[in-house]
């Protein structure tokens, strides 16, 4: 497994393009990897996940895969740095039971509608993190407390659109969370940390960043 940080040169014109159409960037991100002819999309064959983040410059946009990738690919003038290429180990060396963990990830909290049987987003903050705790449920986390709440901050992020084509438009309501959490099942966390967490994975969410913390 494979952790890139690539630096983005916001005055791009491939990027603002991007920038703009989700789908866009999701192919710019895909045109590191080799093609695949099996019946298996290709974000999954190879793993791939990624994350943009908005700093005070810009903007650095993390991608993780199960291939190395190749960032020559980019256009000239993409990123204002070479791309920072590690391997992804010594992160899933880190998943021991009990280890206390920072992290961040961006995600689509859904819910299914039972009568419509429809997709909807939770919007209010509870809802969100009492979706990412039954997350860590299913993935063999907990987060913490924090006093009387649980050690996560949800923060909204604009929402992500684009198309697919002249038909299909698409529209990602993400938040980003920022927070502890403690593993408890170091298997079923290392396949999220692998596979993603929550929906639309193809369009920036689900990749989890992890940091040690002093206390772990």
């Amino acid at each position: 497994m494979f952790l890139t940080k690539l630096e983005i040169n916001t005055g791009s014109r491939e990027f603002r393009r991007d920038h703009a159409n989700i789908h866009d960037m999701h192919r710019t991100v895909m045109s590191a990897f080799p093609n695949i002819t099996e019946d298996t999309p290709a974000r999954q064959a190879h793993a791939v996940l990624w994350r943009l983040d908005s700093t005070n410059d810009g903007f650095v946009q993390y991608v993780q895969s199960r291939t190395e990738p190749d960032w020559g690919v980019l256009p000239e003038g993409h990123l204002t740095a070479p791309a920072e290429v590690r391997p992804l180990r010594p992160v899933l060396d880190a998943v021991v039971p009990g280890r206390r963990l920072a992290f961040r990830i961006v995600a689509n909290p859904t819910w299914c509608e039972a009568r419509s049987r429809k997709r909807l987003v939770h919007r209010e903050p509870e809802r969100q993190v009492e979706w990412l705790v039954r997350k860590g449920k299913q993935h063999g986390f907990v987060i913490p407390s924090a006093g009387e709440e649980p050690d996560v901050a949800p923060s909204p992020i604009p929402t992500l659109v684009g198309r697919k084509n002249a038909a299909t438009k698409i529209t990602v309501e993400a938040v980003r969370f920022d927070g502890h959490l403690v593993v408890t099942d170091p298997e079923a966390f290392t396949s999220a940390v692998v596979g993603g967490i929550g929906r639309a994975k193809a369009y920036g969410c689900g990749l989890i960043s992890l940091e040690p913390v002093a206390d772990a």
